[in-house]
């Protein structure tokens, strides 16, 4: 290696310089490359450039931030053989120092794999999917789906910023209006690295189909106090919940042998592993996740009934609440709910916010639970 140049390496861990005579070794690490090895990548720009991290920004300063780093991701991407910070710096009309930071942030913020070699910088090609060409109902529908997302959003994700950046650059006017108003309301959300950085390794995993070994804060539930674990996991899907407004690992926890779902907020530490995994055979997990009520796809199946008053039947029928729900209409108006659903944990919540209007008829565990809330309920607005 060249004297004074300097070797910068990504797996994932907190940045570490060592200096020897006439070289610098620096090594990077967010936990996003694609293996347990690091990747070694030359530059021989000055290392004090990149050495101190940008403080977290809030508001527009956030959105616009957001867009400059898609901006110089665009540009690199558009150079497959690389530029110096120079040249980028006069391209978006930056500083040298800026463009040192942003090319830092791709990789350890954004999770973009860049490479340095003899002062020019890029980004491997594999760090991009192929452009989608969308109809304007189909960027419609795209749009409403990450609309959805933004309302129940409680912490600021600068992968659906940029996602969002991207998308309104394609739309007409109006379209792009509205995207513009969506990051508004993202933006004033929380920031929450590590949420940020589990998601990414979570979601490379799934992607490349490699286990992934998880330390997990159980939550206290029914009196019983939350245990903390590491749990071995072949990740199968990352899904959101509109209930809890929160994202879940559902995957296979080797440790119990068995099917099981993890609430991302509560991952305090995730490894991905060289040990790759086949995944589950379509049929079985799509015949699982059919059964789940919102997240919850790894509890027995129970065989749910309720009686809806007339008062709010129509209301019920007016939507399809799970995939395999069967009505029934009675003489007085009223509806015979039926489903079957993985646990009752989750359904329980949904039959409790139509309040008296509800009647658990089976099965007799989950009657006996609603029963008892709405006792310790009703028992609280009692007049002393």
């Amino acid at each position: 290696m060249p004297v004074g140049s300097v070797r910068r390496w990504s797996v994932g861990c907190t940045s570490v310089a060592m200096t020897r005579p006439y070289q610098s070794a620096r090594y990077f690490c967010d936990g996003a490359g694609p293996g347990p090895y690091p990747r070694l990548v030359d530059d021989v720009d000055d290392v004090d450039e990149v050495s101190e991290p940008e403080e977290a920004e809030r508001g527009p300063a956030k959105r616009d931030r957001t867009a400059r780093l898609m901006r110089v991701a665009s540009l690199l991407n558009a150079h497959p053989d690389g530029m110096r910070p120079k040249e980028i710096a006069e391209r978006l009309g930056m500083s040298v120092r800026n463009v040192y930071r942003d090319l830092r942030a791709l990789e350890g913020e954004v999770g973009l794999p860049t490479w340095a070699e003899d002062g020019r910088w890029g980004i491997l090609e594999s760090a991009f999917l192929p452009p989608l060409k969308l109809t304007l109902s189909e960027a419609m529908a795209v749009f409403l789906g990450a609309r959805l997302m933004v309302r129940y959003a409680d912490k600021y994700d600068p992968d659906l910023a940029s996602a969002f950046e991207k998308l309104a650059a394609s739309l007409p006017d109006t379209l792009r209006e509205h995207v513009a108003r969506s990051l508004d309301v993202l933006q004033d959300a929380s920031l929450d690295a590590d949420f940020i950085g589990h998601v990414r390794q979570l979601t490379r995993a799934w992607a490349d189909r490699r286990v992934v070994e998880i330390v997990y804060e159980g939550a206290a539930y029914e009196g019983k106090p939350g245990e903390r674990s590491r749990r071995v996991v072949r990740p199968f899907l990352i899904e959101p919940s509109l209930q809890t407004h929160a994202l879940y690992l559902i995957g296979w926890d080797e440790d119990r042998d068995a099917m099981r779902t993890f609430k991302i907020e509560r991952i305090r530490e995730v490894r991905v592993t060289p040990r790759a995994f086949e995944p589950p055979e379509e049929a079985t997990l799509e015949r699982d996740l059919r059964r789940g009520w919102d997240i919850i796809a790894d509890q027995p199946p129970a065989e749910v009934v309720v009686r809806f008053s007339p008062a709010v039947a129509d209301r019920v029928l007016e939507t399809t609440w799970h995939s395999l729900q069967r009505t029934e209409r009675t003489p007085d108006g009223g509806l015979i709910w039926r489903s079957t659903v993985s646990g009752v944990i989750e359904i329980r919540l949904w039959i409790l916010s139509w309040g008296d209007d509800a009647e658990v008829i089976e099965p007799a565990e989950l009657r006996e639970q609603v029963r008892d809330i709405h006792g310790r309920a009703a028992a609280r607005y009692v007049d002393e």
